[in-house]
């Protein structure tokens, strides 16, 4: 995509508590840089660690020193929140004091910034990694018995409660900030249900390395499923188990890779039997996807997982819900169903242990499809094209 003089001349200031680099949310800000950098837009990256190298270190300021990381006995709820406030602080001071004319930082992270860029007249882009606060439901923008009572808490809880970051200060986000980035279809109706202007929504998706997930050179020939992932009941571990032994699937076994939370062990401890297997948190993620032949990711609330990305790169069948995204299409390459819907998860499995044929079909398009549509190279086309919108809202 060719940039306009309205895109050419941006300056931007980047803002993330993530850090520049590895997986995740990492990942993702190391992919923003990088393409901010190669289009000429990076004036300023203010982030919590640099772990990449390709964009010059001069243009990133890093917070892996600030004394916020004296709080990190706190608890990582409480510490993750100081650190986002920090993270704001610096921001709003940089865009007040450079010369920038485009903000983009990350929902829940920058109310302090997106003050600032209003009373500057500098459009504004803020990144929703998951849904809606409100998560499609009607809730009234002032505060509830709940967070009031929480406000209210004296003493050391009620200092560490003032940490945590509201469900009021999201909303302001939203309002304050020029464009909104959304990364799927149910996520962008989360805002539509609240009141949101559809104009202000831009479809946003992640991307995938198509070079370091591959498909495996020979399908295993047992029917062995992967979940990738935290280990935790918002993602459907926990019907998953139980309908994974309910099935007792013959010459078939579920992996599940990711760090198992503590309200998942009574799940594990009554249904995990010897063909299930539990690897934990690794870095070779790509080897557990290339060593099974379907996904399963029955998640309730996402806003687009990354391992739907990867398996479907490594050329995977997946079950999945419409609530992780919109990589997998339905009978295209893989099958939905509804979440925390057991049965409706036990009859996609059995349809797929059922049907080599169609697994290795599915499998076969969802590799085309991320080469197609989600690599990273059109991750970053899809930022140009939302940075030319904040462009064109700058120009009015």
């Amino acid at each position: 995509m060719l940039l306009n003089s309205a895109i050419r001349d941006l300056k931007l200031l980047y803002a993330t508590s993530a850090r520049l680099g590895g997986s995740g949310l990492d990942a993702v800000a190391a992919e923003t840089v990088r393409a901010a950098d190669n289009a000429g837009l990076l004036g300023r990256v203010i982030a919590f660690q640099n772990r990449q190298t390709e964009v010059a270190a001069a243009k990133i300021e890093s917070l892996r020193w600030h004394p916020v990381r004296l709080l990190s006995g706190l608890g990582s709820e409480y510490y993750y929140a100081a650190k986002k406030h920090a993270l704001d602080k610096a921001a709003a001071q940089r865009l007040a004091q450079g010369d920038f004319n485009l903000f983009h930082g990350w929902s829940g992270e920058c109310v302090r910034t997106l003050r600032v860029a209003r009373r500057l007249g500098i459009p504004s882009i803020i990144e929703i990694p998951t849904w809606h606060r409100n998560k499609g439901k009607i809730k009234p923008a002032r505060q509830t018995k709940s967070e009031r009572e929480r406000a209210a808490t004296r003493g050391w809880p009620g200092v560490k409660n003032r940490l945590l970051i509201t469900r009021q200060q999201m909303l302001e986000e939203y309002e304050l900030a020029d464009q909104i980035l959304v990364l799927s279809e149910k996520a962008e109706e989360t805002f539509l249900a609240a009141g949101m202007p559809r104009e202000k929504l831009f479809r946003h998706q992640r991307g995938v390395d198509p070079e370091r997930f591959t498909p495996a050179a020979q399908p295993p020939e047992i029917f062995r499923a992967v979940f990738v992932g935290a280990l935790i009941k918002r993602k459907g571990v926990h019907h998953l188990l139980e309908v994974w032994r309910r099935l007792a699937l013959p010459n078939a076994e579920l992996v599940l890779v990711g760090t198992a939370h503590a309200e998942m062990q009574p799940y594990l401890e009554r249904f995990a039997g010897p063909n299930v297997k539990v690897s934990g948190y690794v870095t070779d993620v790509q080897d557990f996807y290339r060593r099974a032949l379907v996904h399963v990711f029955p998640s309730e609330c996402e806003g687009s997982a990354k391992a739907t990305y990867e398996a479907a790169a490594c050329g995977l069948a997946q079950i999945t819900t419409r609530e992780s995204g919109d990589v997998v299409i339905d009978g295209v390459n893989g099958l939905i169903i509804p979440p925390n819907d057991p049965d409706a998860l036990a009859a996609a499995l059995q349809t797929l242990h059922g049907d080599r044929e169609l697994c290795l079909r599915l499998g076969a398009a969802g590799r085309q499809r991320i080469v197609e549509r989600f690599t990273w190279e059109h991750f970053h086309s899809r930022l140009r094209e939302a940075w030319q919108t904040a462009a064109a809202f700058a120009q009015g």
